[in-house]
């Protein structure tokens, strides 16, 4: 079962997506999303030589929603950056965040949750893995931010893969 599907979670994930997408649930549309569904994992699969271990995928559930409710916060919070303050109270930073995850999917899973959320991005990851570059469009106190992202996702994070 293992070599018809590699990755069973891929292929559930591309079946739905290509149904959403498709907008239509017949029976055509559900042939077509379980064989791209199928197949992409198993073209792709010499490209992963290890699979993702998640301790706690459960935990991923909370912690979308969680991202969710921060992308809306933070568009208001960067509409009234916009809107309210004034271009020389408006204070960018660019800001290093130490990370202790060891997973390339989790640090990436970091990255692009910084990245969605409206008012922060990932700049840059440096060499040795370890840390983050954050471009932050209004970060007052950038340790308050670093701190913030550290303990709201990176802790969430931690207990996903480890």
């Amino acid at each position: 079962m293992t070599r018809l599907l590699p990755h069973p979670g891929l292929t559930l994930f591309l079946t739905l997506f290509w149904l959403v997408l498709a907008n239509s649930w017949t029976l055509n549309s559900l042939l077509l999303a379980l064989a791209v569904g199928v197949l992409i994992p198993l073209v792709t699969a010499p490209w992963w030589p290890h699979r993702p271990r998640m301790a706690r995928p459960w935990l991923l559930v909370p912690y979308t929603v969680l991202v969710l409710w921060d992308v809306i916060v933070a568009n208001f919070q960067v509409a009234w950056v916009i809107l309210f303050l004034r271009s020389d109270r408006i204070r960018s930073a660019f800001i290093s965040v130490p990370v202790d995850l060891t997973q390339p999917e989790a640090i990436t899973l970091l990255a692009g949750t910084i990245t969605m959320t409206p008012g922060t991005l990932t700049a840059d990851w440096s060499a040795d893995g370890r840390s983050l570059l954050i471009h932050a469009l209004h970060a007052p106190d950038p340790d308050a931010v670093r701190d913030q992202i550290k303990t709201r996702y990176e802790a969430r994070l931690k207990r996903i893969f480890t």
